[in-house]
């Protein structure tokens, strides 16, 4: 059994160099021991809720993470400013960095993490792969690339056989992996590899080994302390990625027995205990879909991992005592014993999480941006959450919004409670994968548990629901609102919660079917437009009177809550749209006047005869990392032009037709959503036809954008 947290044996004050929901999750239990929290924040987290719920907060730069969280020099200062004893790293930024923990162990302070030589081996792919070899850890076979020519590499390559699994050696997260089936691909492959290993890791070595099809991904949680004492609290299953990079996780595996399960326990720890590991570390593996009795080792990551709820959710020491690994962390940095054994670890039924994102899923999952218009946590799982209403997601970092765990006696339980707790977690102004991931746990090979890590690539483009007619009716209510409150359009507001945002109606003002200022009142109808292009109808519930008055802010809010739907939550941005939840789906439906509706409708009888759009725009708002072509050369239609890097990924745009290319940007540079990035001028044209450029709709200035494009 694990003794009682003593505080007073622990630290005076622990600094968490992290942000979002990771620094929140470490601050609640630093309070819950009594022990003062510093955080540390750059200028685009200024407002951010981890700053506010730490005792102490510190500036440690502007909004770039290379000049703020990932600023040893910065995060040092500020621990010593704050009088921090320890730092705890959370994940990512600084977390796997060695010179960081040198540097902490220079200046006095404790890194809440594993040792240099744990950080050194087994941040490195080729290192750890070979060192656990020789501990009896069974690995994927391959080599390493470095100190090779590309010819050499390509004899190798031929010698181990295709398909080969590319990835960089000193990388995570899938950063830079490419799958290679023949030798034509390799040169290719090659250059984007070493380019994002480059940047991402400072350090484009590569490592080659065979590509295991139709894989499982399956890792372990070990913890470790000072003393010798090494144990592992069961396996994780983290097959459901998306382009290798987690959306589902759970525990325990649904195809690990309790034989496979202490084989892999045994190969971890021993993993662990090969570079005197201490702390919270995770091994994972690779498991063969159809022999999930073979594993073998990919790599260890030397920190909390993004999914450790479920770990915690089912992990009991004894017979109920939960296991909070933040604190197993702290309690082992400061010289504690474990105070348990492997025979006190069981585990208890089955947790699920499920990873939200600010990403548009129906756009090849494109990150999304803006400001949280409200966010309501679900009542019936655990979430950790990065923001609240009124924090800004920006493309500066990881688009993670929350993490949504629920925990049920077996796996079809939490399946069903995970759904229900999606369905019910309420953000608005900022477009997210929720309504993907309900639509993946309803997948049945999900719900049936036959999985790999191919899964989600191969099903087929996402498109978002249709609004239904609860979420028609109370965008209806909401623009009818602002019509009947307010004696001009630009003055028109809607109350949410405590404030109001603006409402620009000019074109919602003569939306209303049936209504004009000074005449009577009749049953009106809204015309709304979905981010998808689909032109909706509906009619204001009850007629305009059903509209209530203005009030305070607050009194008002609740007023206009009686007039939606029940079940409905909305808000409004300052682009004149309507955000909708309603029926566990979330809509954002932009109101239309019936002009724009008309030219909207004649705008897609065009394009359904038009040939594509000659201009390239940026799927969404990025630095420029790559231009592919020069002015005046001929392209074929799919051929790269632009690639934009985005929340540390990579996205190319690609030209929709054969012609000759005019680019517009430069690498470096950064670029807005919908911005102009190239054009791409159509084959010269016979007599008679008609240039897609020449086309005079009113509304053309998304037609160009790049849904293809995926990262």
């Amino acid at each position: 059994m694990s003794a009682p947290a003593q505080p007073d044996r622990l630290f005076e004050a622990v600094l968490v160099a992290n942000r979002g929901e990771i620094a929140r999750r470490v601050i609640r239990t630093l309070r819950r021991l009594g022990i003062r929290s510093v955080a540390v924040y750059s200028d685009a987290d200024a407002g951010a809720p981890h700053v506010r719920e730490a005792d102490v907060a510190v500036r440690i730069g502007p909004a770039a993470a290379s000049a703020s969280y990932l600023d040893i020099d910065a995060v040092i200062a500020a621990a010593r400013e704050s009088g921090a004893g320890a730092v705890h790293p959370g994940y990512g930024f600084l977390s796997e960095n060695v010179a960081f923990a040198r540097a902490c162990a220079d200046a006095g302070i404790v890194f809440i993490g594993p040792g240099e030589r744990a950080l050194e081996i087994m941040g490195d792919k080729i290192r750890a792969k070979d060192h656990v070899a020789a501990h009896e850890v069974p690995t994927v076979p391959g080599f390493s690339a470095i100190g090779m020519t590309d010819g050499e590499i390509a004899a190798a390559a031929e010698g181990a056989g295709f398909p080969l699994l590319l990835k960089p050696s000193a990388g995570g997260g899938g950063k830079g992996m490419q799958v290679v089936r023949s030798a034509a691909e390799l040169p290719d492959a090659l250059a984007t590899a070493r380019r994002v290993a480059a940047a991402a890791f400072g350090d484009d070595a590569l490592l080659l080994e065979r590509l295991i099809e139709r894989p499982r991904h399956i890792e372990v949680q070990v913890l470790a302390d000072q003393h010798g004492h090494v144990v592992h609290l069961g396996e994780r299953e983290c097959t459901l990625q998306r382009r290798h990079q987690k959306v589902i996780e759970e525990a325990p595996s649904p195809v690990v027995d309790a034989a496979t399960r202490e084989r892999l326990g045994r190969a971890a720890c021993a993993a662990a205990a090969s570079v005197d590991y201490r702390g919270a570390g995770t091994v994972e593996f690779l498991v063969a879909a159809d022999r999930p009795e073979e594993f073998f080792f990919i790599e260890m990551n030397t920190r909390l991992q993004v999914e450790h709820p479920v770990t915690e959710l089912v992990a009991r020491i004894g017979t109920d005592e939960s296991v909070d690994l933040v604190e197993q962390q702290l309690r082992i940095a400061a010289g504690h014993e474990l105070g348990f054994t492997q025979e006190d670890v069981q585990l208890d039924g089955h947790a699920i999480e499920a990873r939200v994102y600010a990403e548009t899923p129906e756009r090849g999952f494109l990150p999304a941006a803006g400001e949280v218009l409200a966010w309501r946590a679900a009542s019936e799982a655990r979430t950790d959450s990065a923001v609240e209403a009124g924090s800004v997601v920006t493309s500066d970092y990881d688009p993670m919004i929350a993490k949504v765990i629920a925990h049920a006696p077996d796996r079809e339980g939490a399946l069903t409670r995970l759904d229900a707790a999606l369905a019910d977690t309420v953000l608005l102004g900022v477009e997210s994968n929720i309504a993907f991931l309900r639509a993946l746990l309803a997948d049945p090979a999900v719900r049936a548990g036959d999985l790999d890590t191919g899964l989600i690539d191969r099903l087929p483009p996402f498109a978002a629901p249709a609004p239904s007619e609860r979420a028609l009716a109370a965008a209806a209510s909401v623009v009818t609102s602002a019509h009947r409150e307010h004696s001009s359009p630009s003055r028109a507001t809607w109350a949410l919660g405590e404030s109001t945002r603006p409402v620009h109606s000019g074109a919602v003002w003569s939306a209303l079917v049936g209504w004009r200022p000074g005449a009577e009142a009749v049953r009106p109808q809204c015309t709304f437009e979905t981010d998808a292009g689909a032109l909706l109808s509906a009619a204001v519930p009850g007629g305009i009177g059903a509209v209530v008055s203005t009030g305070s802010s607050r009194s008002h809010a609740r007023e206009i809550g009686r007039a939606m739907p029940a079940g409905t939550v909305t808000a409004a941005d300052t682009e004149g749209a309507v955000w909708v939840h309603a029926d566990g789906a979330t809509h954002r439906l932009r109101p239309l006047s019936r002009r724009e509706a008309m030219r909207r409708r004649l705008a897609a009888r065009g394009r359904a005869t038009a040939t594509t759009h000659p201009e390239l725009r940026a799927p969404m708002p990025g630095a420029v990392v790559a231009v592919h072509v020069a002015d005046g050369t001929a392209v074929a239609a799919g051929e790269r032009i632009v690639t934009i890097e985005a929340m540390k990924m990579e996205h190319p745009v690609l030209a929709p037709h054969d012609g000759v290319v005019r680019v517009d940007v430069s690498p470096g540079e950064q670029v807005r959503r919908d911005q102009v990035l190239a054009h791409v001028a159509p084959p010269a044209q016979g007599p008679g036809d008609s240039d897609p450029a020449d086309r005079s709709h009113a509304d053309t200035a998304h037609e160009a954008s790049v849904p293809t494009s995926r990262p």
